[in-house]
């Protein structure tokens, strides 16, 4: 890891590991250690300030095992719903801004992105169509494997700014490297704000989902073997809200001082494809389920 050393300024940290648990770990123990203390637009009165800094995760290769993380703020429930909202779009259906409801789902703005002035505003004019961004990443990768120009944005510049919660993420760029055996597919994703200890690790575990379809797709169309490789991401304020710190510093405290192995899982492992493979029936019933769930 290495981090910037000016005091009066966002501290740059840099992170490499060879699996996506490994990766969330380093990360959490970076910024606790080494974040600014600062401010957000989300404190409640008597809030401590959150734990700050510029952040870049590499990780070898994201499907690496294990993959699972036991302990971030979730379950293999929640983890699947999530992947199936980034991946497949479930919950597409959630998007109402004028009622007051969700104004974006990342797989919206990625598949479906539609800019519009005002996104409050059902009559707000739409002067483009639809852009399926993913679908030109996969194209374009197909036509010119060495192309520069893979790239998907989230970012509505015309309504995202006057939105009390604009995307976090903003950008995704693919490239292909050539090898022996065909082509490998390396991601990097760009994000402007992004909650480390309770969005971190299920954001990447759907990510690096899609990082597969993507290169699974490619694959078909130019008849080659096109592997996930490795994944970068960088995120331009990656914190630790100061409300989270409680729960957040008994978790630091097993990162110290517990081992590694009992905190993680192997995707295979027999309780975490059963849970996944229940919420797999369930949300193919209603894509709702697990909200409700929730309550």
């Amino acid at each position: 890891m290495t981090k910037s050393l000016l005091k009066a300024e966002l501290p740059v940290i840099s992170i490499t590991a060879n699996c996506l648990p490994e990766a969330w770990e380093k990360a959490v123990l970076a910024v606790w250690d080494n974040g600014i203390e600062i401010k957000t637009q989300y404190d409640r009165p008597g809030d401590p300030p959150s734990k700050d800094a510029t952040v870049m995760v590499a990780i070898a290769n994201p499907f690496n095992e294990p993959r699972i993380h036991k302990n971030f703020p979730g379950g293999p429930e929640e983890l699947e719903a999530y992947r199936q909202e980034v991946v497949d779009g479930i919950h597409d259906h959630w998007i109402d801004a004028a009622a007051g409801k969700w104004t974006y789902t990342y797989h919206e703005r990625l598949f479906a992105y539609s800019p519009v002035e005002d996104i409050r505003n059902p009559k707000s004019k739409k002067p483009f169509k639809k852009i399926n961004q993913i679908q030109y990443i996969i194209d374009a990768l197909s036509k010119v494997t060495h192309t520069r120009r893979a790239q998907a944005i989230t970012w509505m510049p015309t309504a995202d700014p006057q939105t009390d919660d604009p995307p976090c993420l903003q950008r995704i760029w693919c490239r292909l490297i050539a090898d022996a055996e065909g082509f490998v597919l390396n991601m990097n994703t760009h994000w402007r704000s992004r909650d480390l200890y309770k969005a971190w690790f299920m954001n990447v575990y759907a990510l690096t989902e899609l990082q597969k379809r993507i290169a699974e797709q490619i694959s078909k169309n130019i008849g080659k073997p096109v592997k996930v490789g490795r994944y970068v991401d960088i995120s331009d304020s990656l914190h630790i809200y100061g409300s989270y710190f409680a729960d957040a510093a008994k978790e630091v405290e097993k990162m110290r001082t517990g081992s590694f192995n009992d905190r993680s899982w192997e995707s295979t492992h027999p309780a975490f494809e059963m849970m996944t493979t229940e919420a797999r029936e369930k949300l193919a019933q209603d894509p709702d389920w697990f909200a409700k769930a929730k309550g």
